[in-house]
């Protein structure tokens, strides 16, 4: 059997892998490139299948105990009345608001703490270079340290630099034509529970979310083909978000200038991760570095414990790590595609440019939102999160 595994990432992908790897008696490393566990980040959610995982490594109650408190979805007008609002459906299913809403550090803490005296964790550090042989994979890493694994499983982001330098030109992007900037402001006592959010003309967006430590998460997004604002220096990405919402209205000044005092500002150009395969001998991708959906799809943080769950079983199964692999791919492969079919017009769709077509977008959102079509509206918002049946491994 396999034993000694490396895993690049400690993010929830990263930290969930680790602990069902030592679950499953193996030898478990975590390299992590930051200098210390990475808290913050934004609202995530967990659906379905990635709930159950939860519920099978004992974290269910305390993800949902450490929930953001959010109770529902509210888009709002400029004035900041209501247009639509969407809260739990009748039948308890989840909407564009789920059940289980977490922030991503707390998540990620969770699986982390659960995991950190089963793995050893590496910090500062980082994968330079893979040679594979019949045996294993030897890494050399940026520290200048080498290692000899059975398995590499690559559990970085969007942008993975590892997939990139083991899958050269695998990855052709899907760009969706959406940039977004989240970070965190200082709560005002108008703040409710509800996850609000405005469009404006320009496919321009600004939504305020809750969390339960006093703040709010807010994020803005702009909808048009992106020219590169992903790679620019903070400060460039910054002015060019004053220059777009400064009349864009609703709590944009507030938004705007809470932005420029935060310490945790996050901005990226939405694309999607399609690759042909996930494996090239001892090495696997997982979570955002094998498939990124993108927060439009939904179901990002649901992927990543569910495909920790599969990888860790599949090997469990078997001494052969190409039959493990190859079995990883076939179990998730159909639930990922489904995932990542977002249509290219959705976007655009969705964050009108012109006053038309924001009264269109109301229209629809009112509509959808009355007794008799809400819960059925809400479980479309909510996108999909049970179409994967979890395979029992004995665990």
């Amino acid at each position: 059997m396999t034993r000694k595994i490396l895993v690049s990432g400690a993010s929830i992908a990263g930290c969930a892998a680790a602990w069902w790897l030592t679950s499953f008696g193996f030898d478990v490393v975590v390299v992590e490139k930051a200098s210390e566990f990475r808290d913050g980040g934004q609202n995530i959610d967990v659906r379905g299948a990635g709930r159950e995982v939860l519920m099978r490594m004992g974290l269910e109650d305390a993800a949902l105990a450490a929930g953001t408190g959010e109770e529902g979805t509210a888009w709002v007008r400029e004035d900041g009345s209501v247009v639509a609002e969407f809260g739990q459906t009748e039948d308890g299913s989840d909407g564009p608001t789920a059940e289980m809403e977490i922030l991503r550090g707390d998540l990620a803490r969770l699986l982390f703490d659960r995991s950190k005296d089963r793995a050893e964790y590496r910090f500062s550090d980082t994968i330079k270079s893979i040679e594979q042989t019949e045996q294993g994979a030897r890494v050399v890493f940026e520290s200048g340290d080498t290692d000899a694994f059975d398995l590499v499983v690559v559990a970085e982001g969007v942008g993975s630099p590892t997939r990139e330098l083991v899958f050269p030109g695998e990855n052709e992007p899907r760009w969706l034509d959406m940039s977004i900037a989240y970070f965190t402001i200082p709560r005002t006592p108008d703040d409710d529970k509800l996850w609000r959010w405005y469009h404006t003309t320009g496919g321009r967006g600004v939504s305020l979310r809750p969390d339960r430590n006093g703040t709010t998460r807010a994020m803005l997004s702009v909808q048009r083909p992106t020219e590169g604002e992903q790679d620019w220096p903070v400060e460039r990405q910054k002015a060019w978000l004053h220059e777009e919402f400064g009349d864009a209205g609703w709590e944009s000044e507030r938004v705007l200038a809470g932005m420029d005092a935060t310490n945790d500002f996050y901005f990226d150009a939405l694309r999607q991760v399609q690759m042909p395969r996930w494996s090239n001998g001892r090495v696997v991708l997982t979570g955002d570095a094998a498939w990124c959906v993108t927060p439009m799809g939904g179901v990002g943080a649901t992927l990543a414990v569910v495909g920790a769950y599969i990888l860790a079983g599949e090997l469990s199964q078997t001494d052969d790590i190409g039959t493990a692999l190859r079995s990883y791919d076939e179990h998730l492969r159909d639930f990922v595609e489904n995932a990542q079919k977002i249509p290219k017009i959705a976007p655009r769709l969705a964050n009108p440019h012109s006053e038309f077509g924001l009264a269109v977008l109301h229209g629809t959102l009112k509509l959808a939102s009355a007794p008799g079509v809400r819960d059925v509206f809400a479980k479309v918002l909510g996108g999909k999160s049970k179409d994967i049946e979890l395979p029992d491994y004995g665990a």
